[in-house]
């Protein structure tokens, strides 16, 4: 009964895929036939995938019904958390897409759902990501304060979508947990933020997270060990379409 965990699937079988530069890499060539044949070497039916946001292209249910069938069809029990492309997804909507799927799919949001003994515990997140003014080497200078304000609230938001969740399965008893984040927990100019804050708070074992493509931003947020919680990026490309065992 082992746990696993991976992003950034972006699917497109019924809608145009106009993907960013970073999405045409070479990794993406045929990755929805890789991923399938390394889920159905890894995961069995007892086991238990998380899909970290960011499941399709389209733009609303419709354009995804294939995408969602597709992950359908992947082996083991599915959960799935929101992410920044995931336009199909109004949260005040979590409850339908439930019901509408289930027992085949989880859609976690508000809410936790329980592995073995632990709450898994998620939200889309939101890192403020620029722009960055730059100098003439690259290094950056300063950024957009109207754009950093912005992305505040949206950070707010997300916290309290998180920490109701975590308050739900704390009354539930549950006392171990994992956190499960789209957005990477901090910016690049970060050490810290509220995400990190939280896991710490709740004492979460382990924080992964997504949206970071390219290699150019795999070292965009935090890795390993870091005060005393595990993150693991799992951004399909950085894994190259292999989800990760993150617990067992």
């Amino acid at each position: 009964m082992a746990l696993y965990a991976i992003g950034d699937l972006h699917l497109h079988y019924q809608s145009v895929l106009k993907a960013p530069a970073q999405l045409r890499d070479r990794v993406w060539k045929n990755h929805e036939e890789k991923f399938r044949k390394n889920c159905a070497k890894l995961i069995t039916g007892e086991d238990t995938l998380v899909l970290v946001g960011d499941h399709s292209w389209g733009k609303n249910l419709a354009q995804c019904e294939q995408d969602l069938e597709y992950i359908c069809e992947l082996p083991g029990r599915k959960i799935l958390t929101r992410g920044n492309h995931d336009m199909f997804w109004d949260v005040k909507k979590t409850g339908l897409l439930n019901e509408m799927y289930q027992p085949r799919l989880s859609f976690l949001q508000d809410c936790y759902e329980c592995w073995q003994d632990y709450a898994l515990v998620g939200t889309k997140g939101f890192t403020f990501e620029g722009p960055f003014y730059l100098d003439h080497r690259g290094r950056i200078t300063g950024w957009d304060e109207e754009a950093l304000a912005h992305s505040r609230k949206l950070v707010e938001r997300e916290l309290q979508r998180l920490r109701r969740s975590f308050e739900l399965a704390k009354a539930d008893g549950y006392r171990k947990y994992i956190m499960f984040l789209h957005y990477p927990p901090t910016n690049i100019l970060e050490e810290r933020s509220g995400f990190t804050d939280m896991a710490e708070e709740y004492g979460a074992q382990q924080v992964i997270y997504a949206h970071c493509h390219g290699e150019s931003r795999f070292h965009d947020s935090i890795q390993g060990m870091y005060r005393g919680r595990e993150y693991h990026l799992v951004s399909g490309d950085f894994l190259r379409w292999k989800p990760l065992r993150i617990a067992e």
